[in-house]
């Protein structure tokens, strides 16, 4: 009979602590990024409020995801001038 008892980290592969690691930079790569653009990036740019999506980022890795995604108003491209 097996017991369900948490993994320590001790209990983890070599392999398996550095993917943790990794996903562990990841998302705070991702967050940090979210968090930067929000700052910068003017009110009327962003869709929703500026607090809203600075709540949202801190929601795992799909909060920065999605606010690079849904949150930033896609603004037309401009128009090369004509040679």
């Amino acid at each position: 009979m097996s017991t369900n008892r948490k993994k320590k980290w001790s209990d983890l592969s070599g392999p398996a602590k550095t993917a943790s690691i990794l996903m562990g930079l990841v998302q705070f790569g991702l967050l940090v990024a979210a968090l930067a653009d929000i700052r910068r990036r003017p009110a009327e740019e962003i869709n929703g409020s500026k607090a809203m999506w600075v709540g949202l980022a801190f929601v795992n890795t799909i909060g920065p995801i999605a606010y690079f995604v849904k949150g930033r108003k896609q603004l037309p491209a401009a128009e090369e001038p004509a040679a």
